[in-house]
């Protein structure tokens, strides 16, 4: 009786060490866009066929997009922190004053128009300025997108009068303060309610990267798509790829050591990448529904730019009203980016 008791505990124990001896674990990781847009085609997907292949498997990711797993895009980084998802797709900015430092990178014309650039510029702010603010999840990527454009119904953005009373989604603080700087009335939003949002008129249009634009149907919900002059973007904006930290510290050394062979500056650069891959197609997209492509003049981009000072002053003053060194911040975004520039081809 002894012996078969035992043999018993014996199996139920070897039933539950199995599993746990080999290691294998599933990461259930989530966004907020259609698999199909520039992102999680060219970065996400990879990334988690990356992870897979290097563990030999013992490591599956799986991607939620359209926020599948529950929850909203704005309260994303809780539901990583919370243990709610293994890990997910962050925008700091669509909970604003949350994460104030983090908007330095978003402030008007402070990147340059190449995301991969740009990404290298935001790994390098967030290790130097952002860890705590994060120290509640595990960073595994910072980064950006490209270039924003103005995307909107009827003729393209001629000059800074033609701002004057559009209705215009912005995705952060930052933008929306540009935007009614320049005359617009700016309407802040989450990227899943801007498709909606402009079929039903709430919005005249928004500004959002090329990239985007086909997943949310732009090519048919607009009619014209204006860029600035020049090299840098009239926007940006700040992501994180992030999971949940007990999640990470959890996992055995060889399998950390995977997910840490897939983060930092390789990891940032290559989802900046994505987006200057999205931008390509998605511009491409927009031009073949016969909509009307446009880029302003460089006397109207200087004075959007100068608007963009203004708005850089306002949340300098800002930053110091909260107790932050406004202007270091500031000035160590733009060291970041010039830091992480190409040099210009002669």
């Amino acid at each position: 009786m002894h012996i078969l008791k035992s043999a018993a505990i014996a199996a139920a124990i070897g039933l539950c060490a199995s599993p746990l001896l080999a290691q294998e674990v599933t990461l259930r990781f989530q966004h907020f866009v259609s698999p199909a847009s520039a992102n999680p085609t060219y970065f996400m997907q990879p990334w988690a066929d990356a992870i897979e292949a290097q563990s030999n498997g013992r490591i599956k990711v799986e991607l939620y997009p359209f926020m599948q797993l529950g929850g909203s895009a704005a309260n994303q980084f809780d539901l990583i922190r919370d243990g709610a998802i293994d890990g997910g797709w962050v925008i700091p900015g669509y909970q604003p004053n949350r994460f104030p430092e983090a908007e330095a990178l978003e402030l008007p014309f402070m990147t340059s128009k190449s995301g991969e650039e740009a990404s290298a510029a935001a790994w390098d702010f967030t290790q130097a300025y952002l860890m705590d603010d994060f120290a509640d999840v595990h960073v595994i990527a910072a980064h950006m997108h490209g270039p924003g454009i103005v995307h909107k119904r009827g003729a393209p953005i001629a000059s800074i009068a033609d701002f004057d009373g559009l209705k215009l989604r912005g995705p952060s603080r930052a933008a929306t303060l540009l935007l009614e700087e320049l005359g617009a009335t700016p309407i802040g939003m989450p990227v899943p309610q801007f498709p909606e949002a402009l079929s039903r008129g709430v919005v005249d249009g928004g500004v959002i990267t090329w990239e985007m634009s086909p997943s949310l149907k732009l090519d048919e919900l607009t009619d014209s798509h204006t860029d600035v002059a020049g090299d840098q973007a009239l926007y940006n904006l700040y992501f994180i790829w992030a999971m949940n930290k007990n999640v990470y510290e959890d996992l055995p050394d060889d399998l950390r050591a995977v997910i840490d062979a897939n983060s930092g500056m390789m990891a940032s650069k290559w989802a900046g990448r994505a987006h200057d891959t999205g931008d390509i197609v998605g511009r491409d997209v927009m031009a073949a529904s016969g909509n009307q492509i446009a880029e302003l003049s460089a006397e109207e981009t200087a004075r959007i730019a100068a608007a963009g000072q203004v708005v850089t002053a306002q949340w300098i003053n800002d930053m110091n009203a909260k107790g932050y060194d406004g202007a270091a911040l500031h000035a160590a975004a733009a060291a970041a980016v010039a830091a992480n520039r190409t040099p210009a081809q002669e």
